[in-house]
């Protein structure tokens, strides 16, 4: 029982950890944020902070590798068939969750940081080969499908980027209205 709570502290501190941090990106720099300006967001003692991280680059890996996780389940939860609702779903997930992330916002407005997109790179390249080598297409090799796949990927994080540079002008129901009917006029129909 001692160690659950200590668990559910451990992850409460991680939280505010995380939420302090994304505040202050809408304050700040990335590189401009410190372990201070953290702590006294998240409101805990600078011991707390480094239970948890050694320092600010240890957070933003943390942060990076718990954001492609977050996009990963969502990609991984995407089945689509020809049904429009369950598309728009998964593309209004993914454009709420991008507005609530001011990390992967502020990468996907102007990608600064390498090492981000290389990860994000690499889950996509093995999203990609799992998926194709789960799939036997019809009517196209694996190859063109494994293409199409991040044919998908990359026109998302297109539609993504142009709509975080415009901050959020267009309402999010609307982004994910877009990028279903690309999906189900262009990329559906050659992908089955």
């Amino acid at each position: 029982m001692v160690h659950e709570i200590q668990d559910e502290r451990y992850h409460v501190a991680d939280e505010a950890i995380y939420d302090a941090f994304f505040l202050m990106l809408k304050e700040k720099e990335l590189n401009k944020i410190t372990v201070s300006d953290v702590i006294k967001k998240a409101g805990i003692v600078r011991s707390t902070f480094y239970n948890h991280y050694e320092n600010i680059p240890t957070l933003i890996s943390a942060i990076e590798d718990k954001t492609i996780q977050d996009i990963f389940t969502l990609m991984e939860s995407f089945h689509p068939k020809n049904d429009k609702d369950i598309c728009k779903s998964y593309f209004l997930s993914l454009c709420n969750y991008s507005q609530k992330n001011p990390f992967l916002a502020n990468l996907l407005q102007g990608p600064g940081e390498d090492a981000f997109f290389e990860k994000m790179m690499t889950m996509f390249h093995h999203y990609v080969t799992k998926t194709t080598q789960n799939t036997t297409p019809t009517v196209h090799t694996k190859e063109e499908f494994s293409y199409m796949i991040a044919c998908t990927i990359g026109s998302t994080i297109g539609v993504l980027h142009k709509w975080i540079a415009e901050d959020f002008r267009t309402p999010a129901d609307k982004v994910a209205d877009i990028l279903t009917n690309v999906f189900l006029a262009g990329m559906l129909p050659f992908m089955t």
